[in-house]
C-alpha cells in the first residue's frame, strides 16, 4: 500500500507554485495522483532513472525539437507513472507547450501544467518535500497510536463490539466483523447509513475477493483481512475504502491507489485483538451468541431502539421483520437442584441447555435469537412465516430439545437409571432426579415491538409451571392454572396483603408452636375437598384429633371451615402463600 502523499491538484496549491501561475493543460483527471517526490530534469531520457510518483519539473530546454520524439519522451513519463509533468515557459517554450505534447499528455492521462512564470524550481522543491515529510510524520503519528489504542484494548479484554467501534472512529470509515459464512457480527457505520451499509450483505461480501489473507478490492472498495489465530479462522474484518468517487478530499491519496498503510495496520491490529479476545474467551459463548444475548436483552429492557435489533438481528442471518413472533423459555425445574450445584457448575449446565436449545432450533429448521437471557433460562424469539405456523412449529423444537437432550444423556447412561425408560422417551434429568426441563411459550405477536410481551409472558409461564407435576411438551398460559397465576403475582404486594389477613394469625400461632404445624392441619383438609376422614388419612392422624384441630385453627383464624366461601378464601390464600414463597 502507498503511504499518505499529497497530490498533485495540492501541489499546485503550494504558494511557490502558484507564484509561477499554473495552468494544467492536459490530463486534468489524473490531478489526484499522489506525489511521491519532485524530481528536476532537463533530459530527454529520465524516465530510465524514475520509479514511478515523481512530479517531474522542467524548462523543456533538452527536450526533443520533434514531434515524434515529444510523443516519446510523454510517452515513456506515463508507462513509468509518473504523477505529472510541470514545464516552465520562457526558455524553450514561450507562448505554451507544443501541441503535440498536450494531445499526447491527454491521450495517456498524464497531468501537464504550465508555469507562466519564471519560479525557482528549489523553491518547489523544497515545499513539496516538507509537505511529504509531514504527511509520513502524521502517517507515523497516526500509526503509533493506532498499536497504543490496541494494545490497550487487549490488555482491557475489550468486547468486539469495543474493538470495532475504535477501528472505525481511527479510521473514520464503516467496518464490519462477519463470520465464515457472512453474516455480520458486529459494524460500526462511522456515522454513515447503518441500513445501505447491511442491506443485502451476504451477498455483497461474497463479491469482495481479495487476493490474500490482508488486502484491498479495489473493485468493490473493501480492505480485508481475515481474523483468526492458531490456523483457525473465523471470520473477516472488513473497512470500507471507496475504489472511485466519493472519497473525502480531507484524504491525502488518490483513490485509485488504494489505502494508506496506516489502515492496513490498522485492520490487522484489529483482527489481531478481536483474535485474541476469543482466545482468551474460548471456554464462553460464541461472537455469535454474544450477539444474539445482546439482541434479546435489548428486548426485554428496551436498551436498543427494535429498529436497531431488527437490522443486527437481518445481518446475522436472522429475519423480523413481517414475520409472525414467539417468544420462548427454556430452564430447569430447580435452579440449585439438591443443593449440589455451584457456580462453576450452574454456568456449565446453563451452557449446556443453551447449547441444546440451539441445536433443537436447527434440528426443527427454526429461524430465531437464542441465549441465556439469565442465570437459569436460555430464551428463543422465534420468527415463523405466519401465525398457522406457531403450534407446528413448537411442537416440533419441543421434540428436537427433547431429542437432543436424549442424545446427550445416551452415552453415559446415569447409574440406576433403567435404560428402556430413556428410550421411551423420559427426559434424562427427571430419571436421575434434577427436576428436568420446562418448555414455556408466550402468546404469538405480529411485530417486533410486541415481541418482549411474548418473551415476558413466556418468561413468567416457565416460572409458574416450576410448581406444576406435569410433563408437558409446551406450557402455555391457558396451563398455569390458578397456581400459576398466583405464582406470576407473587410479587403484588396486594397479593401478599391478602395471604397476611387470611392466614396471618395461623402463621404466627404455628411461629409460636412449631410442632403443632396446623398450617399443614389446614391445608389437607382443603387438598382433600373438606372431606375430613380423609383428610385426617392424609394428615396420618386420628379423626378426633384431626376434628380437635380443625377447631382449634377455625377459633385462631375466626373463620366457619364449613363455609364453601371461607374454605375457597382459605384455599387461594394457601396457594398465594406457596408462590410467594416460591422464588
Amino acid at each position: 500500500m502507498a503511504a499518505v502523499f499529497p497530490t498533485v491538484r495540492e501541489v499546485l496549491a503550494l504558494d511557490p507554485v502558484r507564484h509561477g501561475a499554473p495552468r494544467v493543460v492536459a490530463g486534468d483527471e489524473g490531478l489526484d495522483r499522489p506525489v511521491r517526490w519532485v524530481h528536476v530534469a532537463e533530459v530527454p531520457d529520465i524516465a530510465t532513472l524514475l520509479g514511478g510518483g515523481e512530479l517531474v519539473l522542467t524548462t523543456g530546454i533538452g527536450l526533443p525539437a520533434d514531434d515524434a520524439g515529444l510523443r516519446a519522451f510523454i510517452g515513456d513519463l506515463a508507462d513509468v507513472g509518473v504523477s505529472g509533468l510541470v514545464v516552465e515557459l520562457g526558455r524553450r517554450y514561450v507562448t505554451g507547450v507544443p501541441r503535440v505534447m498536450a494531445a499526447a499528455a491527454e491521450r495517456r492521462g498524464l497531468p501537464l501544467v504550465e508555469l507562466r512564470r519564471a519560479t525557482p524550481f528549489v523553491r518547489i522543491t523544497e515545499s513539496v518535500h516538507a509537505l511529504i515529510v509531514d504527511a509520513q510524520l502524521t502517517e507515523l503519528r497516526a500509526t503509533e497510536e493506532i498499536h497504543q489504542r490496541f494494545n490497550d484494548l487487549s490488555v482491557e479484554g475489550a468486547e468486539a463490539t469495543e474493538v470495532i467501534r475504535q477501528a472505525a472512529e481511527l479510521s473514520g470509515c464503516p467496518v464490519v466483523l462477519e463470520n465464515l459464512s457472512r453474516q455480520v457480527l458486529g459494524y460500526d457505520p462511522a456515522g454513515e447509513s447503518a441500513e445501505l451499509l447491511l442491506d443485502g450483505w451476504e451477498q455483497h461480501s461474497r463479491r469482495i475477493r481479495p487476493a490474500g489473507r490482508t488486502a484491498y478490492d479495489p473493485d468493490n472498495g473493501w480492505l480485508v483481512t481475515t481474523v483468526g489465530a492458531r490456523g483457525q479462522d473465523w471470520g473477516r474484518l472488513l473497512l470500507r475504502w471507496p475504489a472511485s468517487g466519493d472519497v473525502p478530499s480531507t484524504r491525502a491519496v488518490e483513490p485509485t491507489a488504494g489505502p494508506p498503510t496506516r489502515l492496513t495496520i490498522l485492520i490487522e491490529r484489529a483482527a489481531s485483538t478481536l483474535a485474541l479476545g476469543r482466545l482468551i474467551r474460548r471456554d464462553a459463548e460464541g461472537l455469535e451468541r454474544q450477539i444474539h444475548r445482546t439482541l434479546l436483552t435489548a428486548l426485554l429492557d428496551h436498551s436498543r431502539p427494535v429498529d436497531e435489533v431488527a437490522l443486527r438481528a437481518k445481518a446475522l442471518g436472522v429475519l423480523l421483520d413481517r414475520r409472525h413472533l414467539v417468544g420462548v423459555m427454556v430452564r430447569h425445574r430447580a435452579d440449585d437442584p439438591a443443593g449440589e450445584v455451584g457456580p462453576e457448575a450452574a454456568q456449565a449446565r446453563l451452557r449446556d441447555l443453551s447449547e441444546a436449545v440451539g441445536q433443537a432450533l436447527r434440528e426443527a429448521k427454526l429461524t430465531a435469537l437464542t441465549s441465556a437471557v439469565d442465570d437459569n433460562s436460555v430464551g428463543a424469539l422465534l420468527a415463523l412465516p405466519d401465525p398457522a405456523a406457531e403450534d407446528r412449529a413448537l411442537s416440533a423444537f419441543a421434540g428436537a430439545l427433547r431429542r437432543v437432550r436424549l442424545d446427550a444423556g445416551s452415552g453415559r447412561t446415569p447409574s440406576g437409571v433403567d435404560p428402556s425408560r430413556l428410550a421411551a422417551g423420559a427426559d434424562p434429568s427427571r430419571a436421575t432426579g434434577t427436576g428436568g426441563v420446562i418448555v414455556a411459550a408466550g402468546s404469538g405477536v405480529g411485530t417486533l415491538r410486541e415481541a418482549r410481551r411474548s418473551l415476558v409472558e413466556a418468561r413468567q409461564i416457565a416460572e409458574a409451571a416450576r410448581r406444576d407435576q406435569r410433563d408437558l411438551p409446551i406450557f402455555r398460559l391457558p396451563h398455569v392454572g390458578l397456581a400459576g397465576l398466583l405464582h406470576l403475582l407473587r410479587d403484588e404486594p396486594r397479593l401478599q396483603t391478602f395471604v397476611e389477613r387470611e392466614l396471618g394469625t395461623l402463621l404466627e400461632y404455628d411461629a409460636r408452636h412449631p410442632r403443632e404445624r396446623l398450617l399443614d392441619t389446614l391445608r389437607a383438609y382443603l387438598e382433600q375437598g373438606r372431606n375430613k376422614s380423609a383428610a385426617a388419612a392424609a394428615a396420618h392422624l386420628s379423626r378426633p384429633a384431626f376434628y380437635e384441630r380443625l377447631a382449634r385453627i377455625a377459633r385462631i383464624l375466626d373463620a366457619d371451615l364449613d363455609s364453601v366461601e371461607a374454605a375457597l378464601s382459605l384455599h387461594v390464600a394457601l396457594l398465594a402463600l406457596d408462590a410467594v414463597r416460591t422464588p
